[in-house]
């Protein structure tokens, strides 16, 4: 059962870097290796828009 587990965990992060690209050229115009798209940010801003935590 562990293939799938690696399989999904490997494409989670790859769908989060391919997200964290896009978010970065679309705003600064350049991809930087550095990403901009990190958990604190999304934990933060999943606790704004519910309202928890």
């Amino acid at each position: 059962m562990w293939p799938v587990y690696f399989i999904f965990a490997y494409l989670l992060y790859s769908i989060w870097r391919a997200v964290d690209l896009l978010v970065q050229v679309e705003v600064t115009g350049e991809y930087e290796h550095t990403p901009v798209v990190t958990a604190e940010n999304t934990l933060t801003l999943l606790k704004e828009k519910t309202g928890s935590g």
